[in-house]
């Protein structure tokens, strides 16, 4: 990088003799000098001005692994640009260096591209939070609770207790359910009576069981309804509010005090049956169940 002015000494040394070459390389050492300063002011400069950009975004409540990402990012271009300038304070030209460095970057990033998917899919999930940790969700055809973001994965907790690493490009490429983000989940039950029953007795066991039950939310309200005329049975469809926290038990719950309330009653809960009705005379001859 130096040739240039090492060149530009020696043909004055050869010109002006010792006193060319002298001053030659003071101005070489005043440019060493100046382009160490640049590092040194502009490193210091750099890390103060990527320090208070992660202030910043921290203030503005920005997901902690977010604004490390950014004040990481802003830091190193700031860097880069401190040695380009730094080479041009010596004397070597810039135009060089910066195609250099864009080819260099061309390279990279088609060599990770994958990596810099997630990295960029990443970004955008803690930007626009689709789901927060701790978040039921369906993502990328995985249903899990959401344990951490980071940029390159997403890790969610399985229901059996198994965990599922996502890369952040098919989470964010694919459709996203949040059973989390309104607060409340609606389940939905169906409860099969005989055709004998009646029908209004039973959906009354139901809704008092609604009033008994503090977690099945009032709005919106629950209800109970006829849904089908089953092949042995009247079906009712029950469906009810809660918190989201309490779903699977106050589902399990009520389907059990269904049961019991309707035992209680005297309401069947019938199962399937058939009926087989044997024809005389449709056996074959010389059947032992046939009689002439």
């Amino acid at each position: 990088m130096l040739d240039s002015p090492i060149k530009a000494a020696a043909a004055v040394a050869a010109t002006h003799g010792i006193s060319g070459y002298t001053d030659q390389a003071v101005q070489i050492g005043l440019r060493l000098i100046g382009a160490l300063l640049v590092l040194l002011v502009g490193m210091w400069i750099a890390r103060r001005m990527a320090n208070f950009t992660q202030r910043a975004l921290g203030r503005a409540r920005l997901d902690t692994t977010l604004s490390g990402f950014v004040r990481n990012l802003t830091y190193g271009v700031l860097v880069a640009l401190l040695v380009v300038t730094a080479l041009g304070v010596l004397g070597v030209p810039s135009a060089p260096m910066v195609a250099a460095l864009g080819t260099a970057g061309l390279a990279i990033g088609l060599a990770l591209q994958g990596t810099l998917s997630n990295m960029a899919w990443g970004v955008l999930l803690v930007i626009f939070r689709p789901f927060r940790v701790g978040d039921f969700v369906t993502a990328g055809g995985v249903e899990g609770t959401v344990e951490s973001i980071n940029l390159m994965h997403t890790l969610l907790s399985l229901p059996d207790g198994r965990e599922a690493i996502m890369p952040n490009g098919k989470v964010g490429s694919d459709a996203i359910i949040n059973y989390n983000r309104r607060g409340t989940r609606r389940f939905e039950l169906t409860v099969g009576i005989g055709y004998k029953d009646d029908i209004g007795a039973a959906m009354a066991e139901i809704k008092q069981l609604f009033e008994q039950d503090e977690r099945i939310l009032e709005d919106p309200a629950p209800g109970v309804w006829t849904s089908a005329l089953g092949e042995s049975s009247v079906d009712l469809i029950v469906r009810a509010w809660t918190r989201p926290e309490d779903f699977w038990a106050t589902k399990t719950d009520l389907l059990r005090a269904i049961k019991e309330h309707y035992d209680a009653a005297g309401i069947s809960i019938p199962f399937p049956q058939r009926e087989l009705t044997v024809v005389q005379g449709s056996l074959p001859a010389g059947s032992p169940a046939r009689k002439d």
